[in-house]
């Protein structure tokens, strides 16, 4: 699974805003959770100290912490530096402001590097990549995906975004994807054709409004379940 770490982007985040970007109850916590690309979010870490069970999966794990430490500290002021640029395209709740942001995303990421290590011991941090995962049917009651599956729109084309929500309907009963914007915030146009082809595969999906904005706009996820005939 060849990636360059140049190429990446190592923003992670924390289980506060899983909990919000997935609208995530007491329930959905205690299931067996899947996160798909999860990078260097701090929610596994933080979910695992409150005796959850969550497995995240990355190809980014192929390396070190140092390395993808060293590559957020090589970007993250850039990034920061366009948030600034365009004060209009964001939504400063959960976050206060850029600096907070920032704030934020150091902080998770020193939770996640704190957890790295172990967590790759007990097979908690997995390297896998969509669109073809190596994990059996139905190992995980609940899928979710962040900032990966319609963000990046342009860069992926329909078919795989297709091929990918049906792997992760294989490997889970449930999926969750945030958010539904591209990175130019506007709505996926690859979102309407995923659900017509899904609804008539037999999927139940939904768009649901959730309690996390930071794109201005992007408060919404697409949840996709399997019914009987899929179980």
């Amino acid at each position: 699974m060849a990636m360059k770490l140049e190429t990446v982007v190592p923003f992670g985040r924390s289980l506060g805003e899983y909990i919000k970007m997935f609208d995530l109850t007491e329930r959905d916590l205690s299931q067996r959770i899947l996160g798909v690309g999860d990078g260097p979010a701090s929610f596994n870490a933080e979910a695992t100290k409150l005796g959850y069970s969550v497995t995240s999966i990355d190809p980014v794990y192929q390396f070190s912490g140092d390395e993808v430490l060293a590559r957020f500290n090589a970007v993250v002021d850039g990034i920061v530096d366009q948030v600034k640029a365009s004060p209009n395209d964001w939504v400063w709740s959960y976050h206060q402001s850029p600096e907070d942001l920032r704030t934020n995303r150091v902080k998770a990421i020193n939770t996640f590097i704190n957890d790295y290590d172990a967590g790759k011991a007990d097979g908690r941090y997995r390297i896998d990549a969509l669109p073809q995962l190596t994990i059996p049917d139905r190992a995980y009651d609940l899928a979710l995906c962040s900032h990966f599956l319609f963000l990046y729109s342009e860069q992926l084309d329909y078919s795989f975004h297709l091929q990918s929500i049906q792997e992760m309907l294989r490997v889970s009963r449930e999926v969750r994807i945030f958010p539904l914007l591209t990175l130019m915030r506007e709505r996926s146009p690859h979102l309407d054709p995923v659900i017509e082809t899904l609804t008539g595969q037999g999927y139940r999906l939904a768009i649901q409004k959730v309690p996390y904005e930071l794109q201005k706009g992007g408060n919404e996820m697409l949840v996709v379940t399997t019914n009987r005939e899929h179980d």
